[in-house]
């Protein structure tokens, strides 16, 4: 990670400080796909993982510019979306939903990514992480199998949105 960037958690009762940030640096990062309507309602996904009490969220900042963020919530234990695609459903099911990871443009391919990815998830108390990866983005999920996750299914949670690679993986993350 470039030696300029430092890093910032926040929570729930953070949310409404951050929330402008988050879309903006949304708005960077999918540029070129703002005219499709499921990219406009990333808004509603801010405050639909946000009103959860457990959101956490990872801010990277380049002096004061944010460059990218990471954020999720803990799943409802017992009603992981997840529980569908695997047989049997591991003991300890507890689960983090890793929502949301993106970097704006002009700070991609620094590791930036991996930085976000590791400061949301190694002090977790559950005993996996899950999230979706659009299945048109296969270097993508190759990355995300590098980090320790594992494609376990398939599944399109919109009728307008891509279709998904389901990735699990344990924690805490290998190193």
């Amino acid at each position: 990670m470039p030696p300029t960037l430092a890093l910032r958690s926040y929570t729930h009762d953070d949310l409404p400080a951050i929330r402008q940030v988050l879309i903006d640096v949304h708005a960077d990062a999918y540029a070129d796909q703002m005219d499709d309507e499921f990219h406009q309602r990333f808004p509603w996904f801010v405050d639909h993982w946000g009103k959860n009490a457990g959101f956490a969220c990872v801010v990277a900042y380049d002096a004061d510019e944010p460059v990218g963020f990471a954020y999720g919530a803990p799943a409802t234990p017992g009603h992981e979306w997840w529980r569908d695609y695997l047989d049997p459903v591991p003991e300890n099911s507890s689960t983090f939903s890793f929502s949301e990871l993106m970097v704006r443009p002009a700070w991609r391919k620094q590791g930036i990514s991996e930085h976000l990815h590791r400061a949301l998830l190694d002090d977790r108390p559950e005993a996996h992480a899950v999230l979706l990866v659009d299945t048109t983005h296969p270097r993508v999920q190759t990355l995300y199998e590098s980090w320790g996750y594992r494609k376990v299914g398939e599944q399109r949670p919109f009728a307008d949105s891509p279709l998904y690679a389901v990735m699990m993986a344990s924690l805490p993350l290998r190193a």
